[in-house]
């Protein structure tokens, strides 16, 4: 058996070769159906599709998949609907069920464990966090069946003639019957005293034990554990006291069962979760528990223990460059590297067989991982704080070695901060909180650096007001500005728009990126404001543009879902494009497909007010998000964007190709134009061109550029040899 699937055996018992995990996929999305069947076919995944519910029922009436990946929306019979009438079949009442869900919307979650959803999955197109997903799923089943019997074969051995019984009274000794006997691994005809017995127990609960028999002696109560014995195996046994005609205690009776199988099943449940599917690290959840422990033995015993949250520097930029795949692997390598800087228990922190506890609170010792290029370092009893500052140095240095990912070396650093208990916190809430404050302290000041906490730190908070106050004065200072990426048509090279895409530049600070501001404008909501701004100042340019140099030019402009939900959205275009005398086609507007599935509900009314009115629009970053193939068909789209993230490798990976050309066939059924983005490589233009891309847009013709800088690039393009 492997990740939960079985190795199959012949009429005559030899083993036939182990085979891939079946899957059913379910979804009434022939696209997303093609694109995740071949995500998990090159992922080792034997896949059979089935467009809606009702096929996959008739798909389930002759066969058995290892797992069903189901899509919680459909028409007719949906998602909820198909799950619920799968646990009410026989023999699939513990089958795996990944409900796939396209919002992290908290009412569907629940509605999918309520009608049995074994887990659930927000639709993306992290393919290999699905396979890992549904890798753990099986895992998971295979424990659980395994389970399942153990307590069945244990059931059956106490219905029949109570299988290795025993009984002890003073005056006879220790009687075992030859079923206990052999439980014990001792002959029929070899006879234990209790003595002998004793010492058969685990010597690290050899003293838990006989003080539970001398209580229950004492009290003349039943008895009901688990012990440890020799040779790792764990006894169960259930005794109840015997008394004389004067209700004198005069012994016990009772039956040993080996429960060793059923204990190694709980453990591996309890492993599965607790540990992180990607990096077999604690996970949050046990990490949080293990800090709770670390606490209160630190309150107890009364000496400080430290957390230290470790941050990867830049992250985002291997993962987006080299994939997924890639970025799995190095936080795999980051995590085996972290543990070596700790005298790391391995075992999983739990209270121990029959509630004997921890041997000592050093077990709680961890590297764990919080989730995605975060880690916790848990040292549970520091003597002072140079003592977690020397570890963090220490994890800093072994990160500063290059990692080998696809035959070249990579260097990737961490920033990491430090609470102290208790100094810095009284609770893990606390010190969470207050060394995430220090980590970002520590990136603030250059990144590769670790920073314990002192409350000075709290004015990061300070500062992030400051840069939200910043915004609001750029607004009025004029310091947003525009820059401007061409569009290529692919035939003939003429170019068809620019898209506009907002700097900042501050004063003192030069031209700060999107990246550094977007997300406080986002959270602040004065993205609003800057999205009007950006809209009226497209149209200001389109109009500077054709009285000054002659030349006509369509702008798409980026606008966050937020902006689509405003119900005076079309009449502030209107007034735009009113106030510079220009058509509506002149402004085109982009809305990212993550953020459009978003809000669907309240998005798609306003879009077709916008397109009544002759604005464009476009779905930028498609094929990232999972929108579905119904809503496109109603959308009043004009135009996908294909994410630079499938253009990458265009040419180089058959799944780029196939991925890039199922739009393409798409777009075409639809009726829509198709721009490619981050378009930097010749081959991947000749690609682009072969498979019948309408646009391009990137490095390749033109960088993002100021608005009379593309002036002037628009003189070289059109002048350039043909």
């Amino acid at each position: 058996m492997r990740d939960g699937y079985m190795t199959e055996h012949r009429h005559d018992g030899a083993p036939l070769p182990e085979r891939q995990p079946r899957v059913l996929l379910v979804d009434d999305d022939p696209v997303n159906l093609l694109l995740t069947g071949a995500a998990l076919r090159e992922r080792g995944f034997t896949v059979v599709e089935a467009e809606g519910g009702l096929a996959a029922l008739q798909q389930l009436a002759d066969w058995l998949p290892d797992v069903i990946v189901l899509d919680a929306m459909m028409p007719g019979l949906d998602g909820f609907e198909i799950c619920r009438e799968l646990r009410d079949l026989p023999g699939f009442e513990l089958l795996p069920v990944l409900m796939l869900t396209g919002l992290e919307d908290e009412d569907s979650i629940e509605r999918a464990f309520e009608v049995g959803a074994t887990d659930f999955f927000i639709k993306s197109s992290q393919w290999a966090l699905l396979a890992a997903r549904l890798h753990y799923l099986l895992r998971a089943a295979r424990v659980q069946t395994a389970l399942r019997r153990s307590q069945s074969r244990l059931s059956r051995a106490q219905d029949l003639a109570r299988m290795g019984s025993f009984e002890w009274q003073g005056d006879q000794g220790l009687v075992l019957e030859p079923e206990a006997l052999r439980v014990l691994g001792r002959g029929p005809g070899v006879p234990l005293s209790l003595g002998e017995a004793v010492f058969l127990i685990a010597p690290v609960q050899r003293r838990l034990m006989i003080a539970r028999v001398r209580d229950a002696l004492r009290q003349g109560c039943v008895v009901d554990c688990d012990v440890a014995i020799r040779g790792d195996r764990v006894l169960h046994i259930e005794a109840e006291p015997q008394f004389d005609e004067q209700g004198r205690l005069v012994g016990y009776g009772g039956i040993l069962q080996d429960v060793t199988d059923r204990r190694l099943a709980e453990d591996k449940i309890r492993e599965l979760a607790n540990v992180d599917a990607l990096t077999g690290l604690p996970n949050r959840r046990q990490l949080i528990w293990r800090a709770g422990r670390a606490l209160e033995a630190a309150q107890r015993l009364g000496h400080a223990c430290a957390l230290l949250l470790i941050d990867l520097d830049r992250f985002k930029n291997i993962n987006d460059t080299l994939g997924h795949a890639r970025g799995d692997e190095l936080l795999i390598e980051i995590g085996r590297r972290l543990r070596r800087c700790l005298n790391h228990c391995d075992q999983i922190a739990d209270p121990g067989i029959d509630g004997a506890g921890l041997r000592s609170h050093r077990a709680l010792e961890a590297v764990g991982r919080l989730g995605g290029d975060e880690f916790v370092a848990l040292l549970p009893e520091v003597g002072e704080a140079g003592q977690a500052l020397r570890v963090a140095d220490a994890m800093l240095q072994t990160l500063r070695e290059p990692v080998l990912l696809e035959g070249r070396e990579y260097f990737v650093t961490a920033s990491i901060g430090i609470g102290l208990y208790p100094h810095d916190g009284g609770s893990v809430v606390d010190l969470l909180r207050h060394a995430d404050i220090a980590m970002y302290a520590a990136k603030a000041e250059g990144r590769n650096a670790r920073q314990r906490f002192h409350p000075d730190l709290i004015g990061r908070s300070r500062e992030k007001l400051e840069t939200e106050t910043a915004l609001h004065k750029a607004l009025e200072r004029g310091e947003l500005v525009l820059h401007y990426q061409p569009k290529i048509d692919a035939v003939d090279g003429r170019v068809r728009a620019v898209e506009a895409l907002m700097r900042w530049r501050r004063d003192g600070a030069g031209l700060i990126q999107p990246s550094d501001f977007i997300p406080v404008a986002e959270e602040t909501g004065l993205i609003l404001p800057m999205s009007a701004w950006a809209i009226a100042e497209a149209a200001r340019q389109v109009a500077a543009w054709r009285d000054h140099h002659g030349i006509a030019l369509a702008v798409a402009v980026n606008l966050p879902s937020r902006s689509f939900e405003r119900l005076d959205l079309v009449e502030q275009l209107q007034a735009a494009t009113r106030a510079f005398g220009l058509p509506a086609q002149a402004l085109q507007l982009e809305i990212t497909e993550t953020g459009l599935m978003r809000n669907i509900d309240q998005v798609v009314p306003v879009l077709h007010r916008l397109r009544q009115s002759g604005v464009e629009i476009a779905i930028d970053d498609f094929g990232t998000g999972y929108s579905s193939l119904s809503y496109l068909t109603q959308l009043p789209i004009r135009e996908l964007k294909i994410d630079r993230s499938f253009v990458r490798h265009l040419g180089e990976r058959e799944q780029s190709t196939a991925v890039v050309t199922a739009v393409l066939a798409l777009a075409r059924s639809l009726r829509l134009r198709v721009v490619a983005e981050g378009v930097e490589t010749e081959l991947q233009e000749r690609v682009l061109r072969e498979l019948g891309c309408d646009t391009m847009q990137g490095q390749r013709f033109a960088a993002p550029m100021p608005a009379d800088a593309l002036v002037r690039w628009l003189d070289r393009w059109r002048a350039r040899p043909v």
